[in-house]
C-alpha cells in the first residue's frame, strides 16, 4: 500500500519457562543453559511455566477460578503487555484498544474421560451411555473454559479492554495471522492501537497424547531443535504467553510513548508440505524481505519446532543464508504453538533493545555470535504440520 504507515511495537508481555517479563527472559537467555523437564511427563520433554503469581495481573480469585491455565497464562501476559505499553488502567485508551487473540481449544476433564471410556466397554448401548454421560458429567464451566474466544473475553473483563475483539484458531498460523492482521490494520489506518498475541499450556497429557499419535513429540532426550533429526526429531511443548502492543507513530507520539521496535512486515504462506515446498515458501518470503536487510546488522530468530520433516526443510533454507547469526527460541522455551510466533516477535524486540543477540545455543549454523550492531531481526515460523511465516522487526 503506497500510503501505508509504520507499525510500532510499544509494549510486550511474555511468560514462559524462563520467567515473566523482558528482563527475566533476557537474563535467562544470556545464561545460555537451555533444557527441558524430562521427568514430569516422562518420557516426553516439556518446558513448564515458571512460577507465576497470577494475583499480580488477575487480582480476583473468582476470575482465576473460572479460567483454565492457558487462559490465566494469556490474561497474565496481556496484562504485562499493557503495563509495558503504559496503558494499563487507562480507561480512555483501553476503550480504543483493539484485541486479536490466537488460541487453541481448552483442556479436558481427565476424570470424566476415564470414567466414560471405562464404562463404554461394559455398556449395553454404548451410544446411549455416551450421550447420557456427556449430558450429565460435563460441567458447563468446563465447556466455557474450552472456548478460545473466552481468552479474549477474559482479557477484556480483567483488564478493561473494550475495543473490537477477534480470535483466531489454527495452531501456528493463528499466531502469525493475529500479528499480520493487527499490523495491517494499523498500517492501513483502520485502527491506531491494537494488542495481539496468544497463549498455550504445554503441560497437558491430552496434548502430549495427540502429538505423540502424530509422531511430533520429543521424548527420552533433550537437544537443541536443529540437533534432533538424528533421533527422529520432535517438539518439546512449552507453556507460553505472549502479547505485543502495536501502534501508529502518530498515536504513540500523541501519548509520549517510546517505541521499542518497528514491525516492518509479516508474511504468511501455507504449502501442501510436499518435498521441498516448505523451503521454497521460505525462499519466496525471504525474497520480499531481503531488499530491506542491511548486511552485518541483521540476524534470524527461528521458530523451528524440532518436528520433522518441517525442521529439516527450514534448516536447508537457513543453511543458505551464509554466516548470518541464527538462534532458535524453541531450544529455550519449547514450542508454544499458537503463541510461538508472537513470542518470537517479542523476543526479537527484546534483542533489538539490547542491540545484540543472546549467546549461540546450537552449533548447527556455526554458532555465530553477535555482540553489537544488531538493527534488524527476521523472525521465521514453520508450523509442525502446516503454515510458514516470516516477519521483519527493526530497531527504531
Amino acid at each position: 500500500m503506497a500510503d501505508a504507515r509504520d507499525v510500532l511495537i510499544t509494549g510486550i508481555g511474555i511468560v514462559s519457562c524462563l520467567g515473566e517479563g523482558g528482563d527475566a527472559h533476557w537474563s535467562r537467555l544470556m545464561e545460555g543453559r537451555p533444557g527441558a523437564d524430562l521427568s514430569r511427563f516422562a518420557p516426553y520433554a516439556v518446558h513448564p511455566l515458571a512460577p507465576v503469581e497470577f494475583d499480580k495481573q488477575i487480582p480476583k480469585k473468582g476470575d482465576q477460578r473460572q479460567m483454565e491455565l492457558w487462559q490465566r497464562i494469556g490474561t497474565y501476559a496481556a496484562g504485562l503487555a499493557l503495563d509495558s505499553a503504559g496503558i494499563k488502567g487507562n480507561a480512555d485508551l483501553l476503550a480504543r484498544l483493539d484485541l486479536i487473540v490466537a488460541a487453541g481449544g481448552g483442556e479436558r476433564d481427565y476424570g470424566v474421560d476415564a470414567a466414560i471410556l471405562t464404562g463404554l466397554r461394559k455398556a449395553a448401548d454404548p451410544a446411549l451411555f455416551l450421550n447420557e454421560r456427556l449430558m450429565s458429567d460435563l460441567r458447563p464451566t468446563l465447556f466455557l473454559g474450552q472456548l478460545p474466544n473466552l481468552l479474549a473475553g477474559n482479557i477484556s473483563i480483567v483488564h478493561g479492554v473494550t475495543g473490537s475483539s477477534r480470535t483466531f484458531m489454527g495452531e501456528e498460523p493463528a499466531g502469525t495471522d493475529a500479528l499480520r492482521i493487527a499490523g495491517a490494520r494499523v498500517a492501513a489506518r483502520q485502527c491506531e492501537i491494537v494488542m495481539a498475541g496468544g497463549a498455550h499450556n504445554g503441560e497437558r497429557p491430552d496434548l502430549l497424547l495427540l502429538y505423540e499419535a502424530g509422531g511430533f513429540a520429543l521424548k527420552d532426550n533433550f537437544a537443541p531443535v536443529f540437533q534432533r533429526a538424528g533421533s527422529g526429531g520432535g517438539m518439546a511443548l512449552g507453556s507460553v504467553g505472549a502479547f505485543v502492543v502495536l501502534e501508529s507513530p502518530e498515536h504513540a507520539a500523541g501519548r509520549d510513548a517510546k517505541p521499542l521496535a518497528r514491525l516492518s512486515c509479516v508474511l504468511a504462506d501455507r504449502t501442501r508440505r510436499g518435498p521441498g515446498e516448505t523451503t521454497a515458501a521460505l525462499e519466496r518470503m525471504w525474497a520480499e524481505i531481503e531488499p530491506a536487510l542491511k548486511p552485518g546488522q541483521y540476524a534470524i530468530l527461528s521458530g523451528a519446532t524440532g518436528a520433522e520433516p518441517a525442521t529439516a526443510e527450514e534448516r536447508t533454507f537457513l543453511a543458505g543464508r551464509g554466516d548470518v547469526p541464527i538462534r532458535a527460541s524453541g531450544t529455550h522455551i519449547g514450542h508454544g504453538v499458537e503463541a510461538q510466533f508472537p513470542m518470537n516477535v517479542a523476543l526479537a524486540t527484546l534483542a533489538l533493545q539490547h542491540g545484540r543477540l543472546y549467546p549461540p545455543d546450537d552449533d548447527a549454523f556455526g554458532a555465530v555470535a553477535m555482540n553489537a550492531g544488531l538493527r534488524q531481526i527476521v523472525v521465521t515460523g514453520v508450523g509442525h504440520w502446516r503454515g510458514e511465516s516470516m516477519a521483519l522487526v527493526e530497531a527504531v
